[in-house]
C-alpha cells in the first residue's frame, strides 16, 4: 500500500465540486466598503439660537524655553551685526590704495604734531631753573665679597654667597 495514495475525507470529485460552490459564493457576495473619510456636505444654518462661545487662548510656554528663544535671537542679531561690519571693514581694506591711506591718517598726524607742540611750549613754560650746587667729593663705593663652591659631579650644585 503506498502512503500517499491513502484517501482520507472525500472522494476528490466531491472535494472539487465543494472547492466550486464555496468560490461561487464568495464572488457572489458584493464587496462591502468601509468609507475612510466622512464629509457632511449640509450647509449650516445662517442664524441658530446659541450665541458663539469665546475660547481663550490658554497655552503655556515655560519660562527656560522663552529664555532660550530670547537669547538665540540675540547671539543671531550680534552675530549678524559682527559679520556685517567684518565685511564692511574687509571690503574697505579691498579698496585700500596709498593715496587713501595717507589721506585718512593725515588729520590724525596733524591733531599729534599739534598736541605735541602744544605739549612742548607748556612744559618749557612751566619748566622752573633749578641750580643745584654740590660742595665736595661724592664718593660711591662697593664692596663684592663673591664665595662660589661647587658639590657633586652630575646633580652639580653651586652656591654663591655674596656679601
Amino acid at each position: 500500500m503506498e502512503p500517499l495514495r491513502i484517501q482520507h475525507g472525500m472522494p476528490e470529485s466531491e472535494a472539487a465540486a465543494e472547492a466550486r460552490r464555496l468560490i461561487d459564493d464568495w464572488a457572489s457576495t458584493p464587496v462591502r466598503h468601509h468609507p475612510t473619510a466622512f464629509r457632511d456636505d449640509t450647509q449650516p444654518p445662517a442664524f441658530g439660537t446659541t450665541p458663539p462661545v469665546k475660547q481663550p487662548d490658554q497655552r503655556t510656554v515655560p519660562a527656560w524655553a522663552a529664555g532660550i528663544a530670547v537669547a538665540s535671537i540675540g547671539v543671531g542679531a550680534g552675530i549678524t551685526g559682527l559679520g556685517v561690519g567684518a565685511w564692511l571693514i574687509l571690503q574697505g581694506l579691498a579698496a585700500v590704495t596709498l593715496t587713501g591711506v595717507l589721506m585718512v591718517t593725515l588729520p590724525f598726524a596733524g591733531l599729534a604734531m599739534a598736541a605735541t607742540a602744544i605739549g612742548g611750549a607748556i612744559n618749557r613754560a612751566r619748566s622752573a631753573v633749578t641750580n643745584n650746587l654740590y660742595a665736595g667729593p661724592v664718593t660711591h663705593r662697593t664692596e663684592i665679597h663673591n664665595n662660589s663652591s661647587t658639590r657633586g659631579l652630575f646633580l652639580a650644585r653651586t652656591r654663591n654667597d655674596i656679601r
